[in-house]
């Protein structure tokens, strides 16, 4: 899977603790190589027309992406679950 990040993904990624940037980057290789891995417990998001899914980083921690194509996906937001909804895709 050929991942791209969008520039709003990466400036979140950098206020990330070192420690759960070195989870997300796991996690993120890991989707590369099997974008439906049961660890990473992907879920397509509420609303469903949106054609938005996320992952686990960890128990709290989600990367929000979208398919692009069968083979690539967008990375397009990474943080704590509970900041998922104030995400600007959702308003």
């Amino acid at each position: 899977m050929e991942v791209i990040t969008t520039h709003t993904f990466d400036l979140l990624f950098k206020k990330l603790s070192p420690h759960i940037q070195r989870k997300a980057v796991k996690k993120a290789n890991l989707f590369k190589e099997n974008p439906f891995h049961p660890s990473l417990k992907i879920e397509k998001l509420h609303p469903k027309h949106h054609n938005v899914w996320s992952f686990r980083v960890d128990l709290h921690y989600r990367i929000i992406f979208r398919f692009l194509k069968k083979d690539t996906a967008a990375f397009l937001f990474v943080g704590h679950h509970n900041e998922i909804y104030d995400y600007g895709l959702f308003k």
